[in-house]
């Protein structure tokens, strides 16, 4: 029995989501299909995360088991040519048999885009939120900066969020501008379910003069989902990238079972 680990990327946007459902079409099922057809066998693919219907990921991690001889350089290709055209394997490696994808995450990167030309892009429509007054970014810059750190980020998180407790570390959130496009990358140890599309919604508030930038210090000491903004729409976000800390390859992770997160996920 072997574990490997692999590297995908998708386009959310025909997806109800990552994780199996029981109805409509998710990534997770698309994936275990295509590696039964390649191995005959029926196994369960573990996510490094949840993304939600209509969220992408350029850098989604997940591991799997199995008795199966292919050699490990050949999965990625094996499996892109039964995969449909919206997900594509981008790379695979053997991990230790311990190594949990969800469970060993140290880091992940998310990245929410929103379209600020007056007309948006047709052709990356279904990947950024079209947004075509001004706004002010230095606000937002100003008040995203205040989310960084340790905080228990209920305000910021679905109200049907199943976790015991909300409590997540940030350790960089910045804005950066190509073109047109405005892009808010957060990386943290964890996310909650909403967490950065809620965060994304109220920063739009402040962008719109309809809150300051402290308001978001004053939302977060709240712990209440009813003090920040509305929910940004799910296309527009991407999750990134997902960090193993030293894990690099075949060596196995330094684990530390602080900061391994049960998250709801966006």
């Amino acid at each position: 029995m072997r574990n490997i680990g692999v590297k995908v990327s998708y386009d959310g946007s025909g997806f109800n989501g990552f994780q199996s459902q029981p109805y409509g079409r998710t990534v997770q099922d698309e994936i275990e299909k295509a590696i039964h057809h390649l191995t005959g066998e029926k196994i369960v693919i573990i996510g490094s995360g949840r993304t939600d219907a209509g969220v992408h990921a350029m850098g989604q991690v997940f591991n799997f088991h199995t008795a199966s001889t292919i050699p490990t350089e050949r999965w990625a290709i094996a499996l892109n040519t039964r995969l449909p055209k919206d997900i594509i394997i981008l790379d695979a490696w053997d991990v230790p048999m311990e190594f949990h994808s969800r469970r060993s995450a140290k880091r992940k990167t998310y990245r929410y885009t929103i379209e600020t030309d007056k007309f948006p892009d047709v052709f990356a429509r279904s990947y950024r939120f079209h947004h075509p007054t001004k706004l002010n970014v230095a606000a937002m810059e100003e008040g995203l900066a205040y989310l960084v750190g340790t905080h228990d980020f209920t305000s910021y998180t679905s109200i049907h969020s199943t976790k015991p407790h909300h409590i997540r570390t940030i350790y960089e959130a910045y804005f950066r501008q190509e073109g047109g496009a405005l892009h808010m990358y957060i990386t943290g140890n964890g996310f909650l379910y909403n967490m950065v599309r809620v965060i994304m919604g109220t920063l739009l508030w402040v962008g719109q003069g309809k809150l300051k930038p402290g308001d978001m210090n004053r939302i977060l000491e709240g712990k209440s989902r009813s003090l920040a903004g509305p929910t940004a729409m799910a296309h527009g976000l991407m999750l990134m990238d997902v960090e193993y800390g030293d894990w690099s390859g075949p060596v196995a992770p330094s684990f530390d079972e602080s900061s391994q997160i049960d998250e709801d996920e966006e």
